[in-house]
C-alpha cells in the first residue's frame, strides 16, 4: 500500500516539474528542475495562498544551479577518476591526485552554498513578515 502511494507521489511531482538541460548532454541519472515565478503567481496547495516574489525565486533558482553544475562537475570528475584507476597506469593514476582535489573543493563549495540558501529564505521569510504582506500579518487566528 504504502508503495502504491509512494509512486502515485513520484508521478505527481514529476508531472509538475519542467525539466531543463544542465548540460548540452543529456545525463539521465540527474533530474534538473527550474521554477520561474511571475509577479503574482501563488504557491498553490499551501495552507494559505502566498504570493511568491520573483526576486527570492531568481535567487534560489541561482544557487541551485550553482549546486546542480558543481555536482555534475563531480560526476565527472569521478568517472574519470575510475577509468585512470582502472588503466593501472602510473600517469593516469598522479592525474587522479588533482581531479581527487577539485572533487573535494567542489563539494566544500557546495557545502557553502546550503547555509546561505538558509539563510536568504530565513531573511526573504522575515523581512515579508515584517513588510506586512506575509500571512502572520494578516491577523488570521485560529
Amino acid at each position: 500500500m504504502e508503495d502504491a502511494a509512494a509512486a502515485a507521489a513520484a508521478a505527481a511531482a514529476a508531472n509538475n516539474r519542467r525539466h531543463c538541460p544542465s548540460s548540452a548532454k543529456a545525463n539521465p541519472s540527474t533530474v534538473t528542475t527550474a521554477t520561474t515565478a511571475r509577479a503574482g503567481d501563488s504557491l498553490k496547495g499551501s495552507p494559505v495562498d502566498v504570493e511568491c516574489d520573483p526576486e527570492v525565486w531568481e535567487m534560489f533558482n541561482k544557487n541551485f544551479r550553482q549546486v546542480q553544475t558543481l555536482l555534475d562537475r563531480n560526476r565527472s570528475l569521478i568517472r574519470q577518476v575510475n577509468d585512470n584507476h582502472q588503466s593501472k597506469s602510473a600517469k593516469n593514476m598522479v592525474k587522479n591526485e588533482a581531479l581527487i582535489h577539485e572533487i573535494n573543493q567542489n563539494i566544500s563549495k557546495v557545502v557553502s552554498l546550503y547555509p546561505d540558501l538558509s539563510t536568504d529564505f530565513s531573511s526573504a521569510f522575515h523581512q515579508r513578515e515584517t513588510s506586512g504582506t506575509g500571512s502572520a500579518s494578516k491577523g488570521s487566528s485560529p
